[in-house]
């Protein structure tokens, strides 16, 4: 299928490891021109130049989300190396889970920081971006537990609503500016954070991906490489009639749509 990316300029947060790694090399594998960010630089220019060497357009970014400071530079050096934004995918984020009356108020605050706020001023800067060329896509990378959360999943699962809710309604008052907004939402898929998991639960990771894949109709966990293709979908030409969607990647572990 031709997703008609050549040439589009994309924003992919958290992308220097996981889904947002994998989404970045799928968009640039596509034709377009990526601006990666990330906290570290040294994972970031390792992505970068795995780009580069297949052949894709990849600027890295040094970049820590809950700063609207550094929000401005990315946008800023995304815009002066290619010209313009079309397509933002909000990746960046963490699991923070625990019991309710564990939460401390600074740890509330620092997940909506991350996954909320650093969500709305991204989206802030890039809309004039988009409605100057007529056309957008916001991806919005969330989690199942948005839609479905389970006990003791504070503070992750309030602030992943939240993010659902600002993606339907932006959808609608975007809408006619061209600029589509939509969601995905990950189910178990392989990742960094799960090593800690296995560590803890005292298995080696292989025994712990098989452990968890017992509540996943499909009888595994996913690959990043699964949710790139779904968000790049989303970006695309391919997508052009689909906004103000949550679309899961669960492999049918979701109890709800």
């Amino acid at each position: 299928m031709e997703l008609g990316l050549a040439g589009k300029v994309a924003i992919v947060t958290g992308a220097s490891q996981g889904i947002g790694l994998a989404t970045a090399q799928r968009l640039a594998a596509e034709g377009a021109r990526v601006a990666l960010c990330a906290r570290g630089q040294e994972g970031l220019d390792r992505a970068v130049a795995a780009i580069r060497d297949a052949g894709g357009e990849a600027l890295p970014v040094v970049a820590d989300v809950g700063r609207s400071e550094d929000l401005d530079r990315l946008v800023g050096a995304t815009v002066h190396a290619f010209g313009g934004i079309d397509i933002l995918v909000n990746n960046a984020g963490t699991s923070a889970t625990g019991k309710f009356e564990s939460v401390s108020d600074a740890a509330w605050q620092a997940d909506f920081d991350l996954k909320l706020f650093a969500a709305i001023r991204l989206i802030r800067l890039v809309v004039p971006q988009m409605r100057a060329r007529g056309t957008g896509r916001v991806i919005n990378v969330t989690n199942i537990g948005a839609k479905a959360p389970a006990a003791r999943s504070m503070p992750t699962t309030v602030t992943r609503a939240a993010g659902q809710a600002m993606t339907k309604a932006l959808s609608k008052e975007l809408a006619p500016d061209g600029i589509l907004v939509n969601t995905v939402c990950i189910g178990l898929v392989r990742a960094g954070q799960h090593e800690g998991h296995a560590k803890r639960a005292g298995l080696a990771l292989e025994d712990y991906y098989t452990k968890v894949a017992g509540g996943i109709p499909l009888g595994r966990v996913g690959r990043a490489e699964e949710a790139a293709n779904v968000i790049a979908f989303l970006a695309s030409e391919a997508a052009s009639f689909v906004t103000g969607s949550s679309i899961n990647i669960d492999g049918g572990q979701s109890v709800v749509f």
